[in-house]
């Protein structure tokens, strides 16, 4: 039996941006995704995927050979799971060439429409399995910035920039003092990674000032030391991504009222938002309709 783990992970900056260089703060989390293999006889996968709750959300049973045609089912699921395999073999074609097959079960620390990496996670526990790149298997099955697979990789909080089509991942001490007052909250649409890209690049314009601006926040958010500040910094990337893309920041259509500072993470519209507040914002939120408040130090995975 091999067990492989990987980190869920949530992007603090340089959402959309990071796809075109700007340096980003991401952050693993507490929650993530653990794929375990075992060999059996018949030339075939046995998959199963359980939840946080300790059931089973999704099946599959498949023959090895069959891998490389990832239109031979009727369920999309299965359908991109066969597609990730297949692709994994072209970048390894090692693997799976064996006349044994396999029975695998991933299990979620998280729910899945949390929007902390179902896929990411997948994906680099599988570029593990198939000892190949996760960066290229994920370019030719998801795409994205490759943030998502760093965090899975790493256990503290990190930079990542594209440089010359390479990512640039650097572990970094990110404690802020201020760490009590920042709150996650799901604002229970689950977000299609891919089409808030598809949106971004149908509305980029002047990206290459906004970058560097993007690149000025970041840095100093790293190293922010006061609340107050902290909230200036997001407000201002709020502002910048705002204006690049022609969406509304979401405290402007949502929350308009909150005393504190919000910003998005990720994907615009969807799964997790930051909030600051000087003291536990949870009855506000419930009031509005979200019960998933999670505080900073119950979500994210710490280096101190």
């Amino acid at each position: 039996m091999t067990k492989f783990y990987s980190n869920g992970k949530l992007l603090i900056t340089g959402e959309y941006v990071v796809l075109d260089g700007a340096l980003a703060l991401a952050v693993p989390t507490k929650y993530g995704q653990s794929l375990t293999i075992e060999e059996i006889e018949s030339p075939k996968i046995l998959w199963t995927s359980i939840n946080e709750k300790d059931e089973i959300w999704f099946e599959a049973d498949f023959q090895i050979n069959s891998i490389s045609n990832s239109q031979n089912s009727s369920n999309n699921i299965t359908e991109r799971l066969i597609q990730i395999l297949n692709a994994s073999k072209k970048l390894n074609p090692n693997f799976l060439n064996s006349k044994n097959g396999f029975k695998i079960t991933t299990n979620l620390d998280f729910p899945n429409n949390w929007g902390l990496g179902t896929s990411s996670t997948l994906i680099n526990n599988i570029a593990h399995w198939a000892q190949i790149d996760p960066y290229k298997l994920l370019k030719s099955t998801f795409d994205g910035s490759g943030y998502d697979i760093a965090c899975a990789q790493h256990n503290t909080p990190i930079t990542y920039q594209i440089k010359n089509h390479i990512p640039i991942v650097k572990e970094i001490d990110f404690n802020p003092s201020f760490k009590n007052q920042l709150y996650l909250v799901h604002i229970n649409k689950k977000q299609n990674s891919r089409e808030g890209i598809a949106h971004y690049k149908a509305n980029e314009e002047n990206s290459e000032s906004a970058i560097n601006e993007i690149n000025a926040i970041t840095n100093k958010i790293v190293s922010c030391t006061q609340l107050e500040n902290f909230e200036n910094l997001i407000n201002n990337h709020e502002t910048i991504i705002s204006k690049i893309t022609k969406q509304t920041p979401l405290k402007q259509l949502l929350f308009d009222d909150f005393k504190g500072s919000i910003k998005s993470l990720g994907a615009w519209g969807g799964d997790f938002i930051l909030a600051t507040s000087q003291t536990n914002p949870t009855q506000y939120f419930n009031e509005k309709g979200f019960h998933t408040i999670i505080g900073w130090n119950d979500m994210i995975k710490k280096n101190y």
